[in-house]
């Protein structure tokens, strides 16, 4: 289990005053933590992220806009209060202004105080606290930089807004989706989810909108598609960098009208869907390179959110382990209870290329095999040596193509149109598919 986090960071350079805050908020039932230095206040948050930060304005060293600026850059779901004298409200309002929660003045009223505190952590709802955790009990971290991202997701949930979740395979993404689902209002409908670069190409449009009986060979009854099936509810669209172009054109035209139309129908459905997507792509370079419109970038993105890497998250790392141990042990019935200590040394060490993913991979490898109630270290090295020549699937993919363009390119002299015809692609598909490997056909001449 994750400790405690604190309700409210105290940051002021008048002790007394800092005294008296605590006691008072102590009294109305938070759990307090104070400091006199703005520098020292931001390790704090490093440490365990608080739901709210009540700071002085004027401090010596770092004051309290500073120190705002540093929370609203690595916390920016963090709400901040600011004491301020009568001779800095100007000051207190601009930071208003700027995304501050709110001011008090000194000295400040003990009922408004409590007041903003309470609508402040209302607001903050913190992922690691409180009674209702349901939303995101299959997401288990101690991590601040995890924590700041729940409490952003947490808040993004109650809207309709659509999100894009960025991250590297592996980290989690459709997992945190369904938890957005779960805290949103629309936790009662269905939650649908779609890998755009799993399904075949001549497939997805069907799959995604449905299509009429008739429409083409095979489609012998109607069938709604995952879009419709998705009504009332959340569509999670994964990998939406790999979607082709045509389809991108008829996504923006549901998100923009709420309505789809089947393949081969002549008239269209309205739909209500919240939709989340997902990639591990770089949409900015897919759309300086023509392959992801900016129109859809930028209706699918009014909320971004960055799942870190694991790597930027060792800290979960034994609990991530122990977690995986103890329901792994459970399905496959063996009195495995925990790890040696050189291998979770190794398991917090390694560089986790796959990610969470890859972690579950390694511990239900060294469950399977155990033989005692401690996991060794050899169990563990043998199931990481095993996986580190395994690559995630897109990155395979990408050396593929590489390695078969630059096989083409080397029989063909670097003649393009030999080289397309030999492949079976048009030369515009194919000089893209070049342009994409960065390969200078010149250079094979």
């Amino acid at each position: 289990m994750s400790k405690p986090l604190p309700h409210i960071l105290l940051v002021d350079d008048d002790a007394d005053l800092l005294r008296l805050l605590a006691i008072r908020l102590e009294a109305a039932g938070h759990t307090v933590v104070t400091t006199e230095k703005a520098e020292q206040a931001l390790a704090l948050i490093a440490a365990g992220r608080p739901q709210l930060v009540i700071t002085d304005l004027r401090m010596p060293g770092m004051d309290g806009s500073a120190l705002f600026e540093a929370i609203r850059i690595s916390h920016p779901a963090l709400p901040v209060i600011i004491l301020t004298a009568h001779g800095t409200i100007p000051d207190a309002i601009a930071a208003t202004n700027r995304g501050v929660f709110g001011y008090l003045t000194k000295p400040y009223d003990a009922k408004e105080l409590i007041e903003q505190v309470e609508r402040a952590l209302r607001l903050s709802a913190s992922p690691t606290e409180g009674a209702d955790q349901a939303w995101r009990t299959d997401i288990i971290t101690q991590n601040a930089a995890m924590a700041d991202l729940l409490a952003q997701a947490r808040l993004v949930a109650a809207s309709d807004a659509s999100v894009m979740l960025h991250g590297a395979s592996g980290t989690g993404k459709e997992m945190l989706a369904q938890a957005i689902h779960r805290a949103s209002p629309r936790a009662d409908g269905p939650f649908v989810a779609v890998n755009c670069g799993a399904i075949p190409e001549n497939l997805l449009e069907a799959e995604l909108f449905g299509y009429v009986r008739g429409a083409f060979t095979g489609a012998i009854k109607d069938h709604n598609g995952l879009v419709r099936e998705a009504d009332g509810g959340t569509l999670f669209l994964d990998e939406i960098g790999d979607m082709p172009l045509p389809l991108q054109v008829k996504l923006l035209r549901v998100l923009e009208q709420r309505e789809v139309r089947p393949v081969g129908a002549t008239r269209s459905h309205l739909v209500n869907i919240r939709v989340i997507s997902a990639t591990h792509r770089d949409l900015d370079e897919e759309m300086a390179a023509g392959r992801f419109r900016s129109d859809l970038f930028y209706r699918l993105k009014v909320v971004a959110l960055m799942i870190p890497a694991l790597t930027e998250r060792r800290d979960d790392i034994p609990l991530l382990a122990r977690h995986f141990l103890r329901k792994l042990a459970r399905r496959y019935q063996k009195e495995v209870n925990g790890f040696a200590p050189e291998a979770m040394d190794l398991l917090v060490r390694a560089s986790w290329p796959g990610n969470v993913r890859q972690l579950l991979n390694v511990v239900e490898q060294a469950v399977a095999l155990a033989t005692g109630p401690i996991v060794p270290l050899a169990l563990v090295q043998n199931a990481i040596r095993e996986l580190e020549d395994i690559v995630p699937f897109d990155e395979a993919r990408r050396r593929f193509e590489a390695d078969y363009l630059v096989r083409l390119l080397k029989m063909t002299g670097g003649n393009v149109a030999s080289a397309a015809t030999l492949a079976q692609r048009n030369r515009t598909d194919f000089y893209k598919l070049l342009q994409r490997h960065a390969l200078e056909p010149a250079l094979f001449k």
